[in-house]
């Protein structure tokens, strides 16, 4: 992997791998609709529009890899994720074909499985149960993935990331957190495993109230540092202030779950 091209950079996450990832791989070529305020002379950026494959095209000429984090990051009006996230990744991964692109880690996230209870552990091989339209969103890039995977041999890493940050700062995030130097070792291990064909991961770090069993990211040798625990006394301080949500409470995706949710009115 000489040439990566990264999407989502003026983002959070993409901000964080800007610095993480420099110096990693040899090119990087970093997208995205609007232009990072605090882009370095030495990063290359091309402004691109997902919902255009021509600019699509534009940014995966010569690239061999993909990191895809690109697209609308929350809940939204359905024509903003229509657009941003399914037009989008189908544009992503078919451009990535036409051009020869070897692998592509696509950003998923855990609300394509938040309507699970937390008092469930689930793996990989569970059915989607998205808590959003956004959700809907990421189940759709994980089998747009899949199909491009099996059907033209672009190899493929979905990674339904938890939360990215410098800390978990609730009881939910306890189980969900991702040390950004974690995220880092599961990009590498899709871009680089020679076993990679298409997989599914967790983006969770070493978090002993995890939800999910993510022993087929360390099959591949994932080994997370981070460890939730170390935050457990803040985490759960910050908790107690927030007011309590009984449908978030419940499920694992927590407010994306409790936002318009009209469920028991059929009871």
């Amino acid at each position: 992997m000489k040439n990566i091209l990264v999407t989502g950079a003026a983002g959070d996450i993409g901000t964080r791998m800007r610095k993480l990832l420099k110096g990693v791989y040899p090119h990087i070529r970093w997208s995205d609709i609007k232009t990072p305020a605090d882009l370095a002379p030495d990063e290359e950026f091309v402004a691109a529009d997902l919902s255009k494959m021509e600019d699509v095209e534009k940014i995966v000429d010569g690239i061999d890899g993909i990191v895809h984090f690109g697209g609308f990051s929350v809940e939204g009006p359905w024509d903003t994720i229509l657009q941003s996230n399914i037009v989008g990744t189908y544009n992503l991964f078919e451009a990535a074909n036409r051009a020869g692109v070897k692998r592509v880690v696509f950003a998923s996230s855990n609300h394509a499985m938040g309507f699970y209870p937390r008092n469930k552990r689930i793996g990989i091989n569970m059915p989607v149960r998205p808590d959003s339209r956004y959700g809907i969103s990421k189940a759709f890039g994980e089998s747009v993935g899949a199909f491009y995977a099996d059907k033209h041999g672009l190899r493929v890493t979905c990674l339904r990331i938890g939360n990215v940050g410098d800390a978990p700062i609730d009881q939910r995030r306890l189980a969900i957190w991702l040390k950004p130097e974690d995220l880092v070792q599961l990009i590498r291990i899709g871009l680089e495993h020679r076993d990679i064909q298409f997989e599914i991961f967790y983006g969770a770090s070493n978090n002993a109230a995890s939800w999910w069993d993510n022993s087929n990211a360390q099959r591949y040798g994932y080994h997370p540092i981070g460890r939730a625990d170390d935050y457990r006394e803040q985490a759960t301080a910050a908790q107690a202030k927030l007011p309590p949500d009984p449908v978030g409470d419940k499920f694992q995706g927590g407010p994306f779950c409790t936002a318009e949710y009209d469920a028991d009115r059929r009871s």
